[in-house]
């Protein structure tokens, strides 16, 4: 980042609504590169009615992440507030901005892990939306685990080689949103069996210096994190 974007960035004050571990902590950790200032509102509306009384008048799906833009203006959707952010501060290089070559696999992959992973994580969280039968609910985990790994099976065969990460060799949005999706259930240790190329990425991510207090903050490292 430039000094002049770093200092435009740095002006910049945003509201996060998000518990630890959720979609909210890609926004964070790309927040936490762009150096914007961020106040985070930890709420879990899995857990606790009081938490999903608050989102309601932010999210009428009463799900997180919310981020409110200095503007005032919410967004929701974990996908579009990464590719927002990234566009809105180019100077950070956390994507491939319009009329790069490269723009169209970038906006392709951000929309195939919302899209294809993270929206079965509504189903395998909580199989009673679907099912009240303890059998059926044991097998619609199953099945979306298998689901979630062939998922990953089919974007990493086709990941670019040779590049230090997803889509070259900076570090992007579509590199964090990975990092942390891939720690959700079936967890790590399948994510590095069934995606080896974006196994080396995400590792790269955990590691990287400028992140160590976002995810010492927002997802630790603790106990057997990886499965």
């Amino acid at each position: 980042m430039n000094p002049s974007g770093a200092a435009a960035a740095s002006a910049d004050r945003y509201t996060l609504y998000g518990a630890p571990g959720t979609g909210a902590t890609p926004v964070h950790a790309a927040l936490t590169l762009i150096g914007a200032q961020v106040d985070v509102v930890n709420v879990a509306p899995w857990k606790r009615k009081h938490d999903r009384d608050k989102l309601a008048a932010l999210n009428a799906m009463q799900q997180v992440p919310v981020l409110v833009l200095p503007s005032g203006e919410r967004m929701t959707e974990s996908a579009a507030i990464l590719v927002w952010l990234a566009d809105h501060y180019p100077e950070a290089g956390l994507s491939p901005q319009p009329g790069d070559p490269g723009r169209a696999q970038y906006l392709r992959w951000m929309s195939f892990v919302s899209s294809a992973i993270y929206a079965l994580y509504w189903i395998r969280d909580e199989p009673s939306r679907l099912s009240e039968d303890e059998h059926a609910q044991a097998e619609i985990r199953d099945r979306t685990a298998e689901r979630i790994a062939t998922c990953w099976q089919i974007m990493d065969a086709q990941m670019p080689r040779g590049t230090r990460y997803l889509l070259g060799d900076e570090l992007g949005v579509l590199d964090l949103y990975v990092t942390v999706v891939s720690r959700w259930q079936p967890r790590r240790l399948r994510f590095y069996r069934e995606a080896p190329r974006m196994a080396e990425v995400v590792r790269r991510v955990d590691a990287e210096p400028r992140l160590t207090d976002c995810w010492a903050a927002r997802f630790p490292f603790t106990g057997d994190w990886e499965g």
